[in-house]
């Protein structure tokens, strides 16, 4: 839910106007929306290569994941691994479009650590994957914009662990 979606529905709750403060924060968020859509852009039109430069750097650092028995061995289980990738990726940029980690949690984060429990997938390499994209993504942007992306990625890496 986005600052002002959150402002109306408290400010409804209590059957009052915005208070000086939310109309302030609201104000604060559609002044960055620039950048968050900027950012989502980058990410967005890079995203080929942020997933293609985040499995190699995955796999180079985890060659368990893609040796014999590794849950990214073979060239259809390797795809399914980026595909979880992009997955990620395009939840990072719901959130930093929405300015609110609730896109990531809602729509990707509940029940995962299960799921890959239950597939025998090592939640630490999902982790390591989605940490080498915020790598590759920062060395796209802006230090500005790579700091407001950051927690967005955190987030997701933290959700996992």
């Amino acid at each position: 839910m986005s600052i002002v979606t959150k402002s109306i529905v408290n400010a409804d709750a209590e059957a009052r106007y915005l208070s000086p403060g939310e109309l302030e924060r609201i104000k604060g968020f559609i002044s960055s929306g620039g950048s968050r859509l900027r950012i989502a852009q980058v990410l967005t039109e890079s995203r080929e290569r942020i997933i293609k430069e985040a499995g190699d750097a995955l796999f180079k650092s985890r060659p368990d994941v893609v040796a014999p028995g590794g849950n990214a061995y073979g060239e259809e289980m390797t795809a399914t691994c980026l595909r979880d990738l992009d997955y990620y990726l395009r939840l990072v940029t719901y959130g930093i479009v929405a300015g609110d980690v609730a896109p990531i949690e809602e729509i990707g984060l509940v029940g995962v650590k299960e799921m890959y429990k239950s597939l025998g997938t090592p939640i630490e390499a999902v982790a390591q994957g989605i940490r080498e994209m915020k790598n590759i993504a920062f060395s796209l942007m802006s230090g500005e914009d790579a700091g407001e992306a950051a927690s967005y990625f955190d987030y997701v890496v933290g959700g996992l662990l």
